[in-house]
C-alpha cells in the first residue's frame, strides 16, 4: 500500500512503531490509519479511515477491528493478528472491506507492531488505501479490451468478441477451434453467461479424459439394472445441463459409437439413458471445442461428417498466443490482479527486461503457459515488481531479438486512463494522482512520457 506513514517517521523503526503520534498528524495523512491494542480493539481511527469506511471514529473506537472493517481476510487470515503474533510487517496486501452502508471496497493494507515509549509491545497499526478508482479504471480497460474473462486487442480476437452478443442470444450450436490453452473453455463460459440460459447450469464434459464406456454413461446416464453395478438410476451430464449449456470439450476425441448418439442430441434434442426404453428430451444448448483438425479427422474416417456439420453451425477459431503477442501486457496485468487477490500478494508491475522475455517467448501452451509463468513468478517475488530472475527457466532462456511490437498496447491503455481521470477531475493533477494511487511527481513523469498536457 502506501508507506505514507514514512513521511511522519512512524513506519521506519525496525522494531515497530513508537506510540507518540498525535491525532492531528494522523488526520493529515491521506491513507486510512487505525491502531489496535493487543486484543485488536480499535484505539484510534483517523479522518481518512472515516471517509473510506463511512464510520465515525466514535463508532469505531472500542470495537474489534473485524467488526468495523469486515475485511475479506478477517476470519481466516487476519493481517493484524499475524503481525502481532510474529512481529512481521505486511506491505500492500490487497483485500476488500465492507463500508457502513454494506458496500464492498477494494483496499490495500500495511501492518506493523505498535510499541510504547519504553519499548513494550502494546498493539498494532494498520494503514489502508482505497483502490476503488483503480478498480474502476481496470474495469474500464476490461470493458474496452475484453468481455467476461477474455482480454485482448488482436484483430482476430476482437472479431470474436464483437460477435459474442449475437452468438449468445441464439441457441445455435458453436464449434470452438484452437490449440491447447488458447481459452476455449473461457469462450464457452462467456457465451453461456451472455445468453438467456445464464441462470441455468453450465456443464462441461472433458471428452478426452474418459474411455468410451464411461463417457457414454457420463453423458447419457443410466437406469437401474442397465449393467451389473447399476443399482440405482443416475442422471447423465445432459440431464444435469437441462435448460442450460452442455460444453463438450475435446470433441475430436469421442469414439464413433458415442458420436452417433451425440448426433441425435445435437440434431433432434433427444436421447435415451443406458438401459432406458423411453426417450428423453434435451433442452440444452451444445457448445463444442477441439484442438484437432476435424476436417482431417473426417478424411481419415475417425470423425463423422454429419456430426461435424451439425456442430459447425457457428465456428470460432481462437488465435495462438504467439499470433497475438500484443495482448501479452494486457494478460499479464490481468493475471497479476487476479493472482494477487488469491495469493494475498501485492505485485503490481513487471520489469522491462522480464516483459521483453515474455513478449519474445514462443508459447506452445498458449495463454495457459503465460498464466503459469506469472504464477511461478509471483510465488518467488517478494517485492512489488517481477524481475527476470522470478520467471521460469524456460522463459529466462528465451533468446531476445530486436523485433519489437508495432505499439505498446499497455502503455496506450495507461495513457488513455490518465487522460480520462484528468478530464474527470477537471485537469487537477493532485486529485488525479490520488485517484490513480500515484505520487503527483510520478503522474507528471507519465504525462511527460505520453505527451499529455
Amino acid at each position: 500500500m502506501s508507506g505514507n506513514l514514512d513521511s511522519v517517521s512512524i513506519c521506519s523503526l525496525p522494531q515497530g512503531i513508537a506510540f507518540d503520534i498525535a491525532n492531528p498528524i494522523l488526520d493529515s495523512i491521506a491513507d486510512g490509519v487505525f491502531t489496535v491494542d493487543r486484543n485488536r480493539i480499535i484505539t484510534s481511527f483517523n479522518h481518512a479511515a472515516e471517509q473510506i469506511t463511512g464510520y465515525r471514529r466514535e463508532q469505531a473506537i472500542g470495537k474489534p477491528c473485524s467488526e468495523v472493517l469486515k475485511a475479506s481476510i478477517c476470519k481466516n487470515r487476519c493481517a493484524l493478528e499475524h503481525t502481532l503474533q510474529t512481529g512481521q510487517q505486511l506491505i500492500n496486501l490487497p483485500v476488500q472491506i465492507e463500508s457502513c452502508k454494506g458496500q464492498r471496497i477494494p483496499i490495500s493494507i500495511s501492518t506493523a507492531v505498535l510499541f510504547d515509549q519504553q519499548g513494550h509491545r502494546i498493539g498494532g497499526v494498520e494503514t489502508f488505501r482505497d483502490l476503488s478508482a483503480i478498480s474502476e479504471l481496470r474495469k474500464q480497460i476490461q470493458d474496452r479490451y475484453g468481455i467476461e474473462d477474455i482480454v485482448g486487442r488482436h484483430p482476430k480476437l476482437i472479431d470474436i468478441l464483437d460477435l459474442l452478443p449475437d452468438i449468445s442470444s441464439s441457441d445455435a450450436t458453436v464449434l470452438i477451434q484452437g490449440g491447447s490453452g488458447t481459452g476455449k473453455g473461457l469462450l464457452a463460459k462467456a457465451i453461456h453467461n451472455l445468453s438467456h440460459r445464464k441462470e441455468k447450469p453450465f456443464v462441461k464434459v472433458n471428452c478426452a479424459a474418459l474411455p468410451e464406456s464411461l463417457l457414454e454413461s457420463e453423458l447419457f446416464g443410466y437406469v437401474k439394472g442397465a449393467f451389473t453395478d447399476a443399482k440405482s438410476d443416475k442422471p447423465g451430464r445432459i440431464a444435469l445441463a437441462e435448460g442450460g449449456t452442455l460444453f463438450l470439450d475435446e470433441i475430436g476425441e469421442v469414439a464413433p459409437m458415442v458420436q452417433v448418439k451425440l448426433l441425435r442430441v445435437v440434431q433432434d434434442r433427444e436421447y435415451e439413458p443406458l438401459g432406458a426404453v423411453k426417450t428423453q428430451n434435451a433442452d440444452v444448448r451444445v457448445l463444442a471445442a477441439t484442438n484437432r483438425d476435424l476436417r482431417q479427422a473426417m478424411r481419415e474416417g475417425v470423425f463423422r461428417e454429419d456430426l461435424y456439420y451439425r456442430l459447425n453451425i457457428i465456428e470460432l477459431a481462437l488465435p495462438t498466443l504467439t499470433e497475438r503477442r500484443e495482448d501479452i501486457p494486457l494478460l499479464v496485468d490481468r493475471f497479476l490482479y487476479k493472482m494477487g487477490s488469491k495469493m494475498a500478494k501485492y505485485v503490481t508491475s513487471i520489469s522491462e527486461e522480464a516483459m521483453e522475455l515474455l513478449l519474445q517467448h514462443d508459447y506452445p501452451g498458449n495463454v495457459r503457459e503465460l498464466e503459469n509463468a506469472i504464477e511461478h513468478a509471483m510465488v518467488l517475488c517478494q517485492g512489488s515488481t517481477i524481475e527476470r530472475k522470478h520467471l521460469p527457466l524456460t522463459l529466462r532462456n528465451t533468446v531476445t531479438s530486436k523485433h519489437m511490437l508495432p505499439e505498446d498496447f499497455l502503455q496506450a491503455a495507461e495513457a488513455d486512463t490518465i487522460r480520462t481521470m484528468l478530464k474527470r477531475h477537471d485537469g487537477n493533477r493532485i486529485a488525479t494522482a490520488k485517484a490513480l494511487g500515484l505520487h503527483r511527481t510520478t503522474l507528471w513523469r507519465k504525462m511527460q512520457r505520453y505527451g499529455i498536457d
